[in-house]
């Protein structure tokens, strides 16, 4: 099953609370967002440090600090934050550009599964930070109410 990572939700969820208050002139701290979500402070604290070294996320020093986005949420799409905390997209150890392995010239599934990750992604990056923020977050061809590997009735 493709799974987001706790820190890709927590990451999604500050970014998204982030967002939401753009309008408003001050930061908001490490500890504001852990107590909103209930997050662990220890673990947001990194996850915010980790976007902040990926310049996603500003931090704002002095009392009213914290952090604010760096970016403005329509130039923030939800594939730079996920790959910012778990790296590139993967749905198989092996790369298009991957001779060394052992079934390089009889597997049949590396460029299927190649494809699915392209559009794994490709649907991630169309989705932005102000899209998440907003309360309708567009999904073509899709009902809010289907889940992965549900059937329909």
């Amino acid at each position: 099953m493709l799974r987001l990572s706790k820190k890709s939700d927590y990451a999604l969820m500050s970014m998204k609370h982030l967002a939401t208050r753009q309008g408003e002139a001050g930061a908001a701290s490490a500890r504001e967002i852990a107590e909103a979500y209930s997050i662990p402070l220890d673990l947001l604290a990194k996850v915010l440090q980790q976007l902040v070294r990926q310049h996603l996320l500003v931090s704002v020093q002095g009392t009213r600090g914290g952090y604010r986005l760096a970016r403005t949420p329509d130039a923030i799409t939800v594939a730079d934050i996920v790959q910012a905390m778990d790296g590139p997209f993967t749905v198989t150890a092996c790369s298009p550009d991957d001779h060394a392995c052992d079934q390089y010239s009889t597997c049949s599934i590396r460029d299927p599964l190649w494809k699915i990750r392209n559009r794994i992604f490709h649907t991630l990056n169309a989705v932005t930070l102000a899209e998440m923020s907003s309360d309708a977050v567009p999904e073509p061809g899709v009902s809010p109410m289907t889940f992965v590997g549900s059937r329909p009735s």
